[in-house]
């Protein structure tokens, strides 16, 4: 008997298998069952209520966060031939008028809205007159307070249960520790939901964590020797932050735009228009950019500020790599940024719970930044997946980190705060250590202090990095003042009377010599030297059926389904329809045109 999940999976959307749980999640749903999907960036979610929703009668509502999101997986789903639209407040009248008749009339597969305009009554009723398939919660760490993304809208989600009782929900995301997973469940009533929840490794992206020292030329030299013509994007803490950057990379010569809520919403419009519709573009971007973003080939997440946790970094670095193959997740961070979100959580004006648990995760997250072994390792534990040995496929793994005995320079670098007064930053703080004779240190009589000058041993970027590994060790407190001044916490008792000892790690700022080769290889899309000419022939003929069509490359077909063309170079309409992403409806739109281009070159290639 035929099975018509996998059918639908193989003839639509053109791969030949479930991927994990995800046939389980469909049967789950087909049944008219709740269930709530963990499962990592680019692992294959959609497909878990965009099936059900074909098998189904009626139609599939769909909630999703951002217009942006929203017409992007409409244009993937109509180049497959599914019947999708979306209605959300950006629309002209007509054009909702429009969408409102497809629906009544039942020749929609799935709709997609903003959870605002769902819980509208004049949509809900609209709903009442139709069959709804399901509802697919997506995003739905947006419901949680402990999340990094909360959305206020999505807290009234739970009404669906009561106004639309016996349609089946599934709530979706990609990143939520113990505790927001729970949030989820009791936020949206989805206690008795099946849960399902996904590795979180991402074995395909090479994390990678330097410390800064001129954070936007270590920037261009990553992307010139290693991703030096591939999108990507690029995350600043501040909006003029982002606008400087992206100025400085479009001087350097790259194609960079830059996203932020300052900007005009036809900017901001254009600028992410530009980055998922065209080839070699950079966003730079606040964390306001990115989330759900359905481009697959974006080869490189950076970040040039500390995220606040690791869920933040978890999902922003998802964002490369959708289509599995190999992609980069690099940053740079310095002892500023722990100060400045020290400072922003002090200033917070959440409860003291709350103020606590954001203190946790940015501990948690520099500890990932601090670790000398392998970066994956801690990234899996803080989701609940210990990993037993290292991943082989991170910095620390490639280039093992130097570390050395700092007991002795620790004990001068708090005896140094002590001394002082516990008032001061980390920048007058070297200077006594270095005996600088300095317009401060002679005002306050830091000159004739018994740490002046006492530790010459080390220049002034080693004693920042000694200060930055004590502050995210938990050392050394930051003050909540505007100066970032260093005060000593009861941590450091036994380290300063010499009763514990620490081991620091030297910064490293770029990679050494002996590793240069295999970091521009590690992550990135390597094409053999004699598949060139036809990786890029093929290249050329997406963009050209993709400006026919009016949509991105990648939803012509994506670089997955390009290597699998290069390699296996099918020759017949079946042995094409074998090839990973091209379903029945591809086969028929663009399969003539695929074959011609391959029988064109090994025609050329024989001749």
């Amino acid at each position: 008997m035929s099975d018509p999940a996998l059918d639908i999976l193989k003839s639509t959307f053109g791969y030949q298998s479930f991927r994990g749980f995800q046939s389980d999640v469909i049967g789950e749903v087909v049944a008219g069952h709740d269930a709530l999907v963990l499962m990592p960036t680019g692992g294959g979610k959609s497909l878990c209520y965009q099936i059900p929703a074909l098998i189904r009668g009626g139609t599939a509502v769909v909630v999703s966060p951002l217009i942006a999101l929203m017409d992007d997986q409409i244009n993937s789903l109509r180049e497959l031939g599914i019947r999708a639209d979306c209605l959300h407040s950006a629309m002209l009248p007509e054009d909702r008028a429009q969408v409102e008749r497809e629906l009544l009339l039942g020749d929609l597969d799935l709709l997609y809205v903003a959870p605002e305009r769902l819980l509208t009554e004049s949509m809900q009723r609209l709903l009442d007159q139709i069959q709804v398939a399901l509802f697919a919660i997506d995003e739905a760490h947006c419901v949680s307070q402990w999340g990094h993304d909360f959305r206020p809208e999505y807290l009234q989600l739970s009404r669906l249960q009561t106004r639309f009782p016996g349609v089946p929900r599934i709530a979706l995301t990609a990143t939520a520790d113990l505790r927001t997973r729970q949030e989820i469940r009791e936020r949206l009533g989805l206690e008795s939901a099946r849960v399902f929840t996904d590795s979180f490794n991402r074995p395909n992206i090479f994390y990678r964590i330097s410390q800064k020292k001129q954070g936007k030329q270590q920037l261009l030299n990553f992307l010139n020797k290693e991703h030096p013509e591939d999108s990507g994007i690029v995350y600043c803490l501040s909006r003029k932050k982002v606008e400087q950057t992206a100025e400085w990379l479009a001087q350097a010569g790259r194609k960079a735009l830059p996203y932020h809520a300052g900007l005009s919403p036809e900017e901001r419009r254009s600028n992410q228009h530009r980055f998922i519709a065209e080839e070699g573009i950079i966003i730079v971007a606040t964390i306001a950019f990115g989330m759900g973003i359905d481009k697959p080939d974006v080869r490189f997440v950076a970040h040039l500020d500390l995220p606040r946790s690791i869920e933040a970094y978890y999902q922003e670095t998802g964002r490369a790599g959708r289509d599995g193959l190999p992609a980069t997740a690099w940053m740079v961070y310095g002892l500023q940024d722990v100060v400045l979100l020290k400072q922003l959580q002090a200033r917070s004006s959440a409860s003291q719970q709350i103020q606590q648990i954001e203190q946790q995760k940015l501990e948690t997250m520099l500890a990932l930044c601090e670790v000398t072994g392998c970066r994956r390792q801690i990234l899996l534990t803080y989701f609940d997946e210990p990993l037993d040995k290292p991943c082989g496929y991170c910095d620390l793994c490639l280039e093992p980190a130097e570390v050395w005995d700092g007991t002795e320079v620790a004990r001068k670098a708090l005896s140094c705060i002590y001394r002082s007064g516990q008032n001061f930053g980390v920048a007058h703080l070297v200077d006594i250590l270095l005996g600088k004779s300095t317009d401060k240190t002679r005002r306050f009589g830091h000159d004739h202090l018994s740490t002046f000058g006492i530790g010459k041993e080390l220049d002034q970027g080693n004693w920042r990095s000694v200060y930055r590994q004590l502050v995210a060790r938990g050392y050394v407190n930051v003050d909540h003042d505007s100066h970032g001044a260093l005060k000593l916490n009861e941590n450091c008792r036994s380290l300063l009377k010499g009763d514990e000892q620490i081991e620091l790690r030297r910064d490293r700022y770029e990679p050494s010599r002996k590793y240069e080769k295999e970091y521009r290889e590690v992550g990135r899309v390597v094409v053999e030297e004699h598949d060139q000419t036809l990786w890029e022939q093929l290249r050329q003929l997406r963009r050209s059926l993709a400006e026919e069509q009016n949509v991105p490359a990648y939803v012509i077909v994506n670089d997955k389904t390009l290597m699998e063309l290069v390699k296996y170079r099918p020759r017949t309409q079946v042995e094409l329809s074998q090839i990973s992403g091209i379903g029945q409806y591809k086969l028929e739109k663009y399969g003539d045109a695929l074959l011609k281009a391959l029988e064109d070159y090994v025609s050329s290639e024989s001749a």
